[in-house]
């Protein structure tokens, strides 16, 4: 299990950016299961929607990405700090089953499916009290920064 301080050790993101709460599965070169609670103070629900709050389905895409961020980095045994970033380099398949609300806690579900040349491809899930919200096929890209 990772919680919080160890999650911002493998991502470079920040409030109020940052969409992982706690890792509790994690095997290194497979998978993972990580979870966000959506709770009503986030900033977007002042614009989305005011009057029936739903949490954006790109920030669920989001959080999956940071998920498979954890997952490649852990994997590779290094961070950000060392001088890589984790980039999007597609989205592939995505469906929306069903809105994130206030007060579900999203558990997203990342399988490494390959690795060539850098480039990362995980197939993902986002479940709400073991329904289906999303799910996606994203490809990473593991990247020097100066």
């Amino acid at each position: 299990m990772l919680d919080i301080q160890e999650i911002r050790k493998y991502l470079p993101h920040r409030y109020p950016f940052l969409f992982i709460d706690r890792v509790t599965e994690l095997v290194e070169g497979e998978s993972i299961v990580a979870y966000k609670n959506v709770s009503i103070n986030e900033e977007v629900f002042q614009g989305h929607f005011p009057n029936y709050p739903v949490f954006p389905g790109v920030l669920l895409l989001e959080a999956m990405a940071q998920a498979c961020g954890v997952l490649g980095f852990k994997t590779m045994n290094k961070t950000p700090d060392e001088g890589s970033i984790y980039l999007y380099a597609g989205v592939d398949k995505v469906r929306f089953k069903r809105p994130v609300i206030p007060g579900d806690r999203v558990f997203f579900e990342a399988k490494i499916v390959s690795v060539k040349r850098g480039i990362w491809k995980f197939e993902c899930l986002a479940k709400v009290d073991g329904h289906l919200v999303t799910s996606a096929i994203i490809m990473c890209a593991d990247r020097a920064v100066a």
